[in-house]
């Protein structure tokens, strides 16, 4: 289908723990469309954190295959995983991980230091990623000046700055405050409203219904997935 961003078939994912081998993931097969915004759920054990890598070109499928804009990625090597990451995945964590010495524009320009962009360049796509997330006053801050929401807006800013294919959110509001927690989910709401694939890690069900597919995993394998026919909107 021309407008797939991701299709996975028959992925599995086994790790070896001593004599013992552990199915993470047992034959996984989903696709996901240009301008979803889905959420995998599941409970720990599930498969959803190696699901999550596998997706975000972190770790490769023992079998099976992944294509990710129509390439099979499923066999490739280290280096060549690590340039799909920085081109096509913005990534969202739960601690930020944003350099505690550099200033939010610092932060928000890294992705974009190994593209080859002159660094004026660079500046003006991280600014206007900043301002986008309202944090335009904000970027010469160093993190220990903002608060966590600003943080994880930055840290937002930062997955957009290269307009990947897909952004992947991992539980990106289980360090905040809930009200901090819905303002960050309001800009994730807007940003698929601006035409971006976002694909969100929760073990959170209300947070998991902000998206507009639900995908549960237990014990390595799809449970259940599903439209959302009632996702919490923003207007």
């Amino acid at each position: 289908m021309s407008n797939s961003v991701i299709d996975i078939k028959s992925i599995k994912k086994v790790y070896k723990m001593g004599q013992e081998e552990v199915h993470a993931l047992r034959e996984v097969s989903l696709n996901i469309q240009q301008n979803e915004y889905v959420a995998l759920m599941g409970p720990s054990g599930s498969g959803k954190s190696t699901l999550m890598n596998i997706l975000g070109c972190l770790d490769t499928p023992s079998s099976g295959n992944y294509f990710f804009r129509g390439k099979d990625v499923s066999k490739l090597k280290d280096n060549k995983l690590a340039e799909i990451r920085n081109r096509e995945i913005g990534f969202v964590f739960q601690t930020f991980n944003l350099l505690a010495r550099s200033s939010s524009l610092k932060n928000v320009e890294l992705p974009l230091v190994y593209s080859g962009l002159k660094k004026k360049e660079r500046d003006e796509k991280a600014k206007n990623k900043l301002t986008e997330v309202g944090l335009g006053d904000r970027l010469d801050h160093k993190p220990n000046e903002l608060s966590g929401g600003q943080r994880q807006r930055v840290a937002i800013a930062r997955a957009l700055v290269t307009n990947p294919s897909i952004i992947l959110a991992d539980e990106p509001t289980g360090n905040l405050d809930s009200k901090t927690g819905v303002e960050i989910m309001k800009l994730f709401n807007d940003l698929w409203k601006n035409g971006n694939t976002i694909i969100l890690v929760t073990h959170e069900e209300e947070i998991a219904q902000h998206a507009k597919r639900i995908i549960r995993l237990k014990d390595g394998l799809i449970e259940t997935d599903e439209i959302n026919s009632n996702p919490i909107i923003y207007n």
